[in-house]
């Protein structure tokens, strides 16, 4: 029920403020901002998933985002590094502050929340010195692409055959190709998951919700990618997040180091008595969520063409907050990473439609906290339930 309501959540919640923003919610251009604006919260929260199921949380990630789209605007416009060397030494400083903070965590057993406490004011004041509290850019378009690009339509013939049916003016191909492709391997995929319960016996859910569901799902994609296709297409950010999320689902659901993860985060002591390098797993997931902070930073630096002081500030509750709403555990060893790209989702559809409705800064902090607290109450509630 919670794997599938916050997804239908999300849903309702997108069909609400359509109503209630008089159709400007669903909008091409808006759905592209849409994208555009949570892409660099999606990406962290990836990192922050897998640092949250494997028992700690992270708290430096906005300071560690606004500190690599510091460094990369001086690299690119005070030094004058090439985008492609600046993007790979930003990374390359990612993963060691990663590896700095985890090491701490990992093998001196420093909690989490203290460690990352400290990264955080280190690497705001980082950014303050980096900068000389100034901001800097522009960027070259090089490097603005990483936000701001489109990817160039490779089937337009399937564009123009699509137009001539909705008499749009315009239809990106292929963005309806990636859409059509994308909903046929959901369904693939849920189809082969039936069929392989069904062979072990294992119960499974009944053919009219899961028929309801994927019809419901699959709806919901091709609209918006359909609405996307009327503007300019795939935006650069969507691809990324997107191959991304697959990547880490497959390494979360279906390997080795993903079930140790989970592992880890429900019994630390069961895990290494199991055999688990705990340490050595540890500090990997604080390597791993450096380098999708970086990969944040870089994009949030591109979308703004410009490094500020005071990039990423406070990002980093929002990113937490996303990772609990999708069902993440506070004790960790629970969680999935379509769950937490969805409560990003949930959290960024919010933003975008109490903006649109002209709802005050003040009010809409009120509301996030609620649907926060309400999403840590249901996991208190399910687990004294199945307890």
């Amino acid at each position: 029920m919670r794997e599938y309501g916050l997804l239908f959540a999300l849903i309702a919640i997108m069909v609400f403020f359509q109503i209630v923003t008089d159709g400007t919610l669903l909008r091409p251009v808006n759905i592209t901002n849409l994208f555009l604006q949570n892409s660099y919260i999606i990406i962290m929260a990836l990192g922050m998933l897998i640092v949250i199921v494997g028992g700690n949380i992270d708290l430096s990630v906005g300071s560690v985002m606004g500190f690599i789209g510091a460094l990369a605007a001086v690299m690119i416009v005070q030094w004058e590094f090439g985008v492609v060397s600046t993007i790979l030494v930003c990374l390359l400083a990612g993963a060691v502050i990663g590896a700095a903070q985890g090491y701490w965590v990992a093998y001196w057993n420093i909690p989490s929340f203290i460690v990352t406490l400290a990264g955080m004011l280190v690497f705001r004041g980082a950014s303050l010195l980096l900068l000389q509290g100034q901001s800097v850019g522009p960027f070259p378009m090089e490097f603005q692409m990483l936000s701001t690009g489109f990817v160039p339509d490779a089937v337009p013939w399937l564009g123009e055959a699509v137009k001539a049916v909705t008499g749009a003016k315009r239809v990106n191909g292929l963005a309806i190709l990636v859409g059509a492709v994308a909903v046929a391997v959901i369904v693939w995929n849920g189809l082969r998951a039936r069929a392989r319960n069904r062979a072990y016996g294992i119960e499974d859910e009944p053919t009219a919700f899961f028929v309801v569901r994927n019809a419901i799902v699959g709806c919901a994609i091709l609209f918006l990618i359909y609405k996307l296709s009327t503007f300019r297409g795939l935006p650069n950010v969507l691809v990324t997040m997107g191959i991304l999320t697959i990547a880490y689902a497959f390494l979360t659901e279906k390997t080795t180091i993903g079930r140790r993860v989970y592992a880890l985060g429900g019994n630390r002591k069961a895990a290494k008595l199991s055999g688990i390098a705990t340490e050595r797993l540890t500090f990997l997931t604080f390597v791993n969520m450096g380098i999708l902070a970086a990969l944040a930073g870089l994009i949030f630096a591109a979308r703004l063409n410009t490094a500020t002081p005071k990039a990423g500030f406070a990002l980093e509750l929002d990113v937490i907050a996303a990772v609990f709403i999708g069902g993440a555990s506070m004790s960790g060893g629970v969680g999935k990473i379509v769950g937490a790209v969805v409560g990003a989702f949930i959290m960024g559809v919010m933003n975008n439609g109490m903006s649109i409705m002209g709802i005050g800064i003040d009010y809409q902090q009120m509301i996030k906290g609620l649907v926060l607290l309400a999403a840590v109450i249901f996991d208190v509630y399910n687990k004294q339930k199945q307890g």
